[in-house]
């Protein structure tokens, strides 16, 4: 079975990402294409905005085949440790040969040649002074390799060539054999906050899919026939969309009273920002209020909110540590279609890790709340407690529940 992967966050599942799937299926004429989705807290640390069954169902209904879940600890990362996560669960299958990226840039000698000067020792020496000096990972990629002349500085101010060329790092170090197929992106550029025709970017159509009791006209336009229809029943029902808002006492209260020690073990968290941090929380009303006050080119907002969505999550540095050390501990399917269901039933008899289809045989609500957990169901934790907080941004009440991984079973589209 020729099998093609796709790491993504399909928040919403939109045209260009149907499209993607569909030119990665042509393009190395697979059987089968899977993809790594993030679960309910995105790269950038921000709520997902409709659920993660949800978008996988979507998914599976235009043009994906089997979607599996990213485990929240590599999804709510920067770009190399999500990148690395997602190739190392797509190596872990047993089955998959190429991995489809989208990026500004297809020419893949160049974004290639980026990769690869990443192991220049020049280059890392540069790129390690800066993480010290407390740049953020993207921001001090660029720098290291423009300083050395081994890219253009336009080609790293897009985070999807940023993603491309950690991909193709993470292919090399992980999964050598699979061959990296970029697909150039078509539509808006992936920061465009205005909705702009069919293909708008997935930023537009959450800024206008949250700013509206009911989807508006123009965002539905830039969603596959399918998802159309379930996004309005989402709405209807309450279950859509999230506002992060929701989640913002919370955030405040625990900056507000955490000890030093426990806030100075919080992820990307560089020593001496839990004085601003905790001086910001005091001063602020919300938690937008608090970015204001924190944001710099040192913490831009996608940092702090991975900062504070790691806060709510609980996980520490030296947690992070140990699940990098160990790479995705199991597969967990999301929905499936009849092509993805015939894969899975090879990748049982070629993967080296579990495959979850039923939360509740791996992890249970009595286990989630133990102290002490072995590595896999950890980690599987995180996803749960991701969940939770997700629930907890719904518009409806009444559909703020928790534990919905331990209710919610994997979408089989009949056809």
């Amino acid at each position: 079975m020729r099998a093609t992967g796709i790491i993504a966050e399909y928040n919403p599942f939109h045209n260009g990402h149907a499209y993607h799937a569909a030119q990665a299926r042509a393009r190395s004429d697979a059987d089968v294409v899977i993809a790594v989705m993030s679960g309910h807290i995105m790269q950038r640390g921000e709520i997902a905005i409709i659920d993660k069954w949800q978008r996988a169902k979507i998914a599976v209904s235009a043009g994906v085949d089997l979607v599996l879940e990213l485990p929240t600890v590599f999804a709510a990362r920067s770009a190399q440790y999500f990148a690395t996560g997602g190739v190392q669960l797509l190596h872990r299958l047993g089955i998959v040969g190429h991995l489809s990226f989208g990026a500004e840039e297809a020419n893949p000698d160049l974004l290639q040649m980026a990769a690869e000067a990443l192991d220049n020792q020049s280059v890392i020496a540069r790129l390690k002074q800066n993480l010290k000096d407390g740049k953020p990972y993207a921001a001090a990629m660029a720098d290291a390799l423009v300083s050395h002349s081994f890219t253009t500085d336009n080609l790293i101010k897009s985070p999807n060539n940023i993603l491309a060329i950690e991909y193709l790092r993470a292919i090399k170090n992980y999964a050598p054999y699979m061959s990296a197929l970029p697909i150039r992106r078509i539509g808006s550029h992936y920061h465009d906050t205005a909705m702009s025709g069919k293909f708008s970017s997935a930023t537009a159509l959450r800024h206008a899919l949250r700013q509206s009791i009911i989807p508006p006209a123009d965002a539905l336009n830039a969603l596959p026939d399918f998802a159309r229809q379930n996004i309005q029943d989402l709405f209807a029902s309450g279950w859509a969309p999230t506002n992060p808002s929701y989640l913002d006492p919370a955030i405040l209260s625990r900056i507000r009273r955490l000890p030093d020690e426990q806030l100075q073990s919080i992820p990307e968290l560089s020593e001496g920002l839990e004085n601003r941090l905790r001086k910001a929380a005091d001063q602020a009303g919300t938690v937008t209020d608090l970015l204001m006050l924190l944001k710099s080119k040192r913490y831009p907002y996608s940092r702090l909110q991975r900062i504070l969505a790691h806060l709510l999550l609980e996980t520490t540095s030296s947690q992070l540590a140990e699940f990098d050390a160990v790479g995705p501990l199991y597969a967990r399917v999301l929905a499936l279609n009849s092509r993805g269901q015939k894969a899975l039933r090879i990748i049982s008899r070629h993967a080296d890790i579990p495959i979850i289809t039923k939360t509740t045989k791996f992890l249970n609500v009595r286990t989630y709340h133990n102290d002490i957990l072995p590595l896999p169901q950890a980690m599987l934790a995180v996803d749960v407690t991701a969940t939770n907080l997700f629930t907890l941004c719904l518009p409806k009440p009444d559909n703020r529940k928790g534990g919905l991984d331990f209710c919610r079973s994997a979408f089989h589209l009949s056809e």
